[in-house]
C-alpha cells in the first residue's frame, strides 16, 4: 500500500520532531520552513526538497513558483500565516496539529499556558487549517493527563508522540472521505487564548501566590526562564515546590530546616530546590546557601 503523500510545513524544533516521526507514514513531497531552520528541518528527512519563506509574502510567491502534486498538506509548530489561497491549492486542504484541546488555548503557546493556568488535562487538536487563528473544523482529538511535576519540556514531549498517533490514525481516513471534519464546540471545552511569552514573564512577581509562581517555574524552564536575585545575585530557578504553612512576607527570604531558602510570597512560601547562579553551574539551594548564607 502506498504512503500518502503529504508537503509538511514547519519551522521550530516541535515541528522538526514531528517531521522525523511522520516519514516513515507518509512520503514528504516537500518541506517548507523559515530560512533560520532550514538546516535542521533538511535533516528530518536527506534528500527531500526545501523551500524556506521569511513572511506571507515571500510564502505566496514560493507558491507561485512551485507546484506541488500532494493533495494535503500538515502544519505544525510554522510560525508564518498561511494564506487562504495557499490552503485551496491543496484539494484537501492543510492540516494543523494544535497542542491544546480546541477551541481552549488558541494562540501561539498552548503548552506554557496549559502548565501556568494549572489544568488537569490537556491534549492535541488536528483540524482544518483556516486564516482565522485556530478556528478549523476538527478531524479528531485526544485528551492527555498533566502530572503535577509537568515541565514545558516534558509535556511538550508527551505531546509530540500523541500528535504523531493522532496524524498517523486520522489522515488516512480523512483522504479516503471516511472522516468528515467537526466545529470545535464538539470538544465540550470553552474558548481560551494564550499568548506570545516575552522575557519580561520570567521575572518572578513574589505578590503573586508560592502556586502560581511555582507552576511559571515550571512552565517558563525552557524560555524566558524564571528570574529572581538572591543573596545580591541573579539566579535562574530550576525547581521549587510549595509551603502553604509559610507566612513570610512577600519577597522576604528564609532558612528552612531542612536548609533550603524560602520565600515569601502572597500566599504561602516559595521552597527553591534548584537554581543556577549566573555564569556558574545550576546547584542545589542547600549548595548556594552554604556559600552564602550571610548574605541571606
Amino acid at each position: 500500500m502506498n504512503k500518502p503523500s503529504i508537503v509538511f510545513f514547519g519551522s521550530g524544533s516541535v515541528a522538526a520532531k514531528s517531521l522525523t516521526k511522520l516519514r516513515s507514514d507518509f512520503e514528504i513531497e516537500a518541506i517548507i520552513t523559515k530560512p533560520s531552520t532550514e538546516h535542521e528541518m533538511s535533516q528530518c528527512v536527506p534528500g527531500t526538497p526545501i523551500f524556506s519563506a521569511t513572511n506571507s509574502k515571500s510564502l505566496d510567491q514560493l507558491f507561485i513558483n512551485h507546484k506541488f502534486t500532494s493533495v494535503v498538506a500538515v502544519l505544525i509548530d510554522f510560525g508564518i500565516i498561511v494564506s487562504d489561497t495557499i490552503i485551496k491549492s491543496f484539494p484537501k486542504g492543510i492540516l494543523n496539529s494544535h497542542f491544546s484541546i480546541l477551541p481552549e488555548l488558541r494562540g501561539a503557546d498552548p503548552i506554557t499556558f496549559a502548565i501556568l493556568s494549572g489544568q488537569k488535562t490537556t491534549g492535541v487538536s488536528v483540524m482544518q487549517l483556516v486564516v482565522a487563528m485556530d478556528e478549523g473544523d476538527l478531524l479528531g482529538f485526544k485528551e492527555l493527563e498533566i502530572k503535577n511535576d509537568e515541565t514545558e519540556p516534558t509535556l511538550t514531549f508527551k505531546l509530540i508522540e500523541l500528535s504523531d498517533s493522532l496524524l498517523k490514525q486520522l489522515i488516512p481516513d480523512y483522504l479516503s472521505g471516511v472522516l468528515k471534519p467537526k466545529p470545535q464546540s464538539n470538544t465540550g471545552r470553552k474558548m481560551s487564548y494564550s499568548r506570545k511569552l516575552t522575557k519580561q514573564d520570567g521575572v518572578l512577581d513574589f505578590t503573586k501566590s508560592a502556586m502560581q509562581l511555582e507552576r511559571e517555574i515550571r512552565a517558563f524552564i525552557t524560555w524566558p526562564k524564571s528570574r529572581t536575585e538572591i543573596a545580591g545575585k541573579d539566579v535562574i530557578v530550576l525547581k521549587a515546590s510549595v509551603d502553604q504553612s509559610t507566612n513570610l512576607i512577600p519577597g522576604a527570604i528564609s532558612e528552612t530546616n531542612d536548609k533550603k531558602i524560602c520565600i515569601g510570597t502572597k500566599s504561602g512560601g516559595l521552597i527553591i530546590e534548584e537554581l543556577k547562579p549566573a555564569g556558574k553551574p545550576s546547584m542545589s539551594s542547600s549548595a548556594f546557601l552554604a556559600g552564602n548564607r550571610t548574605n541571606i
